[in-house]
């Protein structure tokens, strides 16, 4: 019996043994996806879609921290946004002192864990992880108060607005900004290209990367505006969708699934819960029901 359990365990350990999954997350975040994904078998390749950059400007991410004792709530949508944050206030030599006064809100657990991990702490964490959660978790809270919104040069804009909508005072400020790293192009075509390398699976984790990707293999997307704004199929979206011919694309969500549906694409696998936990599960799951 003992033994008969623990070659379960074994199995399902390896649960991903010889699939081919692109992950496309920035360079210093692929390495939590691709260490799970390897640790159940999979083979991972790894071809960052975005590059992670310093905004333009920190100007107006620098005035809102000199005057943070103004605000009410902090609200933080990635673990890029808490990273640049503090990198700007201490840069400001300002200390967690500063915030005591503050309600936070992260948009999901690996938001929360990297703020507290600055001796941050998190009033408020929704339990989907997604902006229209975090408005509705805020509801009722925010009338009359000031917050500020750190986040990535290009976003969504349903927090700001609906908050607004609220009565409340919001001061976006970019902390980041992502670019297409257009030195993945040349090898991401080639693998895609290559039946020995080409992916079973390709992972998205935003919507960026999506277009991104779409981008890098041959499509079209404006470079302006929101990601629902850059959005561009113009021409034959044949040309990049028949590069993927038996390749799934799996996402880590519905707001990703959503840009990738836009962009004529299929969406093979999403997540239940949008975190890279949740994602790798999903993977996992799609597996199973095959074998």
């Amino acid at each position: 019996m003992a033994g008969k359990k623990s070659a379960k365990i074994v199995r399902n350990g390896r649960s991903l043994s010889g699939l081919r999954v692109l992950v496309g997350r920035a360079r210093h975040q692929a390495s939590v996806l691709s260490a799970d994904l390897r640790s159940r078998g999979a083979k991972v390749i790894e071809i960052p879609f975005i590059e992670i950059r310093k905004p333009r400007s920190y100007r107006p991410l620098d005035t809102a921290l000199k005057n943070i004792g103004t605000y009410d709530w902090l609200i933080l949508t990635s673990v890029n946004g808490v990273d640049a944050f503090w990198k700007r206030l201490k840069k400001l030599h300002l200390t967690n002192l500063h915030l005591e006064h503050l309600q936070v809100a992260a948009i999901g657990p690996s938001t929360r864990r990297a703020a507290e991990k600055h001796g941050l702490n998190v009033d408020v964490v929704p339990k989907a992880y997604v902006a229209e959660s975090v408005v509705e978790r805020l509801r009722g809270r925010v009338k009359g108060k000031k917050i500020l919104l750190a986040r990535a040069k290009i976003a969504r804009d349903v927090i700001p607005v609906e908050l607004r909508k609220l009565g409340a005072q919001v001061d976006v400020a970019e902390a980041y900004e992502t670019a297409m790293p257009l030195t993945s192009r040349t090898r991401l075509n080639t693998v895609l290209k290559d039946p020995k390398q080409c992916p079973n699976v390709v992972t998205f984790t935003s919507s960026s990367s999506a277009l991104n990707f779409v981008t890098l293999v041959g499509g079209k997307a404006s470079g302006k505006g929101s990601d629902a704004n850059r959005l561009s199929t113009g021409g034959d979206a044949r040309a990049y969708i028949s590069k993927l011919a038996g390749v799934k694309l799996a996402s880590i969500g519905p707001v990703t699934s959503a840009t990738l549906r836009q962009l004529g694409l299929p969406v093979d696998i999403e997540a239940r819960e949008y975190t890279i936990p949740g994602l790798v599960k999903a993977i996992v799951a799609d597996r199973e029901r095959r074998n």
